[in-house]
C-alpha cells in the first residue's frame, strides 16, 4: 500500500489553492440572506456551469499556459511538460498553435505514450477541449479502451459529490449530499469578493475532525458562488482514500472567468497521488491557465 504521500515537492511547484482568488470578507449566517444550506446543495447537484464552460471556450481565442510536473517515489521532480499555446478561430475552426513546447525527464514510454496514466487522462481532456466539437449533452463523454475510466476522471472534475459508479466500495461514499453521508460532514459560509471585483458566497463542506479517514473519500469540496446570480464560479476538492483496491491523495481544483456573457476556464490546478491495480504508482501536479479571451 501506498504510504501517507507529502504534498510539499509538489507545493514548491504549484499551488493548490484556488480560493486565494477570492478574499473573504466574513463568515456570515444564511439565514440573514434568506438562504440555506440546501439550496448551496441543490444548486451544486444542478450545476452543469463547469461542463458549458469547457464546451464554450472552443469558440473563443484565448493563451494558455500548461505546466505539468511527475515525481517519483521520494517526491522528487521526475518528469516536466511546459506548453504555451495560442488557440483561435480560423475560418469556423478551432486552431491550436503551440509558442513553446519543452519535456523533461521521465515524460514517455518507449512507444510514444505517456508513462502516467494521469497525465493521459489530463492530456485526453485538454486536447479535446481545444480542438473537438463538444455536444451539448455531454462534451467529455468517454470513449476508447479507457472510456470508462474517463468517465470516472471527468465525473469527479467536473461534477464532485455524485456517486461515481463502478469504484468497488467507495462508489456511494462520493454522494457526499446523500442520506447516509451528510451525517459525517459540517458546513461553513463566508461571503467575499473574487478577482477583487465579484461579490461571492463561499460554501465549505468538511469532513468532520471524529470521523474516520475510512468513511469519507472527499474530504473537502468548497464551492464559490456568485452572490448576483448564484452561478458557480469556483470548485476546490479534497480527496483521500485507501482500501486494498485504491490507494489515492488528490486535491484539484477549477476556477471559472466572467466573459462575454458565459463562464470560461481561467484555472485548473490539481496535485495528488494514486496507487490503483494494474497501474504503476503515480505521483503529478498541474497547473493550467487560460486568459486573454477574445472573440
Amino acid at each position: 500500500m501506498l504510504c501517507a504521500f507529502n504534498l510539499k515537492a509538489q507545493q514548491s511547484n504549484l499551488n493548490k489553492d484556488t480560493v486565494l482568488n477570492v478574499v473573504i470578507d466574513s463568515v456570515i449566517n444564511i439565514r440573514s440572506h434568506r438562504l440555506n444550506a440546501q439550496d448551496f446543495i441543490d444548486a451544486i447537484l444542478a450545476d452543469t456551469g463547469f461542463y458549458k464552460a469547457f464546451r464554450n471556450m472552443k469558440r473563443y481565442g484565448f493563451t494558455a499556459a500548461n505546466d505539468i510536473y511527475t515525481y517519483d517515489k521520494k517526491n522528487r521532480v521526475d518528469g516536466e511538460i511546459h506548453r504555451r499555446i495560442r488557440h483561435t478561430i480560423v475560418a469556423g475552426k478551432p486552431k491550436t498553435e503551440y509558442l513553446f513546447k519543452q519535456d523533461k525527464g521521465n515524460v514517455y514510454k518507449h512507444n510514444g505514450k505517456y508513462e502516467l496514466y494521469t497525465v493521459e487522462m489530463f492530456d485526453y481532456i485538454f486536447n479535446n477541449a481545444y480542438n473537438s466539437g463538444f455536444s451539448a449533452a455531454d462534451p467529455l463523454a468517454g470513449v476508447g479502451k479507457n472510456g470508462s475510466y474517463k468517465d470516472k476522471l471527468k465525473t469527479l472534475i467536473f461534477t464532485p459529490g455524485r456517486k461515481v459508479t463502478g469504484i468497488p466500495f467507495i462508489s456511494g461514499k462520493t454522494e457526499i449530499f446523500g442520506r447516509d453521508m451528510r451525517q459525517f460532514y459540517y458546513y461553513e459560509f463566508a461571503r467575499g469578493k473574487y478577482l477583487d471585483t465579484i461579490p461571492v458566497y463561499r460554501f465549505k463542506v468538511i469532513k468532520k475532525p471524529s470521523v474516520a479517514d475510512g468513511d469519507v473519500v472527499i474530504r473537502e469540496l468548497t464551492t464559490i458562488f456568485d452572490m448576483r446570480t448564484f452561478k458557480i464560479l469556483g470548485r476546490y476538492v479534497d480527496m483521500k482514500y485507501s482500501n486494498l483496491f485504491f490507494d489515492f491523495d488528490v486535491r484539484m481544483n477549477i476556477e471559472l472567468l466572467p466573459f462575454n456573457g458565459e463562464l470560461l476556464p481561467a484555472k485548473i490546478s490539481y496535485q495528488g497521488s494514486w496507487n490503483v491495480p494494474f497501474h504503476k504508482e503515480e505521483r503529478a501536479s498541474f497547473l493550467i491557465v487560460q486568459k486573454d479571451y477574445h472573440k
